[in-house]
């Protein structure tokens, strides 16, 4: 199993719309809005990393998504 953090930047007032949009893919496992640099921080889990990093690629391509940062847990 392989599992990353996302922290994501959303356009402004867009953030609800993306966090609601995030929690219907099923391998985002927790997701939270958070105040600061980033808009959202959410946990993601796949079976491979190869997987992990098809799923942000996509997350990247949402509507109102502006900029991610993927973490790879070790």
């Amino acid at each position: 199993m392989a599992m990353a953090y996302v922290i994501l930047n959303a356009e402004i007032g867009f953030e609800n719309d993306v966090l609601k949009a995030l929690k219907d893919i099923p391998e985002v496992k927790e997701s939270f809005k958070v105040y600061g640099v980033y808009d959202i921080i959410i946990r993601v889990e796949a079976d491979t990393v190869d997987e992990l990093k098809e799923l942000v690629s996509e997350i990247r391509q949402m509507q109102k998504v502006r900029a991610t940062l993927m973490m790879i847990v070790i």
